[in-house]
């Protein structure tokens, strides 16, 4: 009987063999490893991985979108997830995964549990919900499990504007969800567990910086429409003692409704 779920792992200057073992990979899988910093030519490969078939793209280009897009058109499996390579996955978990999917027939996309580490947590799923256009901006590519047809037929991509190695910074797999949402696909939250991140800095995380505010500026446009400067004032406002320390509300909400006004100016991507 074939394997029906496929691992897309978004990778960036990794050890295959070390990769492989790091995340404790239980299924078929195409791992996308970016060259950065160092020459190297684009090269594909299949290997046989702890009885799994692993298909490895090196490439000599940057942009986590570009990874996660490249991964999805190599993928052929009937489930599909994304991962990226800091993260642990438990043991068994891959019937898990099958089993939830078998049990709701409705759902194209399933959100599962990835426990963060400490203090970059976003989210955790403690009942079976729809996901809708409410709630949907918490979840991180790695949370992504999908019926992969449906993702095709429906079209949907990463963006290649924002998230690491874009021009803008993450939302990327808000984004992602979003346009999900948008083309009339069924996301749904589970409580199954399936892994963990590993400790480690973040990628793209350097402070509340004007890059910062001037970036979730550009992506609220693209989330938002016209309701992306009132959106945006709300969330600063909110998070003003935490966010807006430094630099002050007022000047802070200038410089994300400056990123607003020059995603105006953006094709998507």
């Amino acid at each position: 009987m074939p394997e029906r779920l496929q691992i897309l792992v978004s990778a960036v200057n990794k050890e295959i063999d070390s990769l492989l073992a790091d995340m404790n990979i239980q299924t078929d899988g195409v791992i996308v490893n970016q060259i950065i910093g160092k020459k190297a030519d684009n090269t594909e490969k299949a290997i046989e991985y702890s009885g799994k078939k692993i298909t490895i793209l090196h490439r000599n280009e940057k942009g986590v979108g570009l990874s996660r897009n490249t991964a999805l058109e190599h993928s052929d499996h009937e489930i599909i997830q994304f991962a990226d390579d800091d993260i642990v996955y438990e043991d068994g978990y891959v019937q898990k995964v099958l089993d939830e999917f078998d049990a709701h027939p409705e759902a194209d996309i399933l959100l599962f549990n990835v426990k963060a580490q400490e203090g970059r947590e976003t989210y955790w799923n403690t009942d079976f919900a729809r996901v809708n256009w409410k709630n949907y901006g918490r979840y991180p590519s790695y949370a992504v499990f999908a019926r992969r047809q449906k993702l095709i037929d429906a079209g949907v991509r990463f963006s290649l504007l924002f998230g690491g190695g874009a021009p803008y910074m993450n939302g990327e797999d808000s984004l992602f969800l979003h346009d999900c949402l948008k083309e009339g696909l069924n996301l749904f939250r589970t409580t199954v567990i399936v892994g963990h991140e590993k400790a480690g800095e973040s990628t793209w995380f350097k402070g509340y910086t004007d890059k910062f505010y001037f970036d979730r500026g550009v992506l609220y446009h693209f989330l938002y429409g016209k309701m992306a400067k009132i959106l945006g004032l709300r969330y600063l406002f909110k998070n003003r003692n935490t966010m807006c320390r430094e630099k002050g509300l007022l000047k802070s909400v200038k410089i994300l409704w400056d990123g607003v006004d020059h995603g105006k100016t953006l094709k998507k991507v």
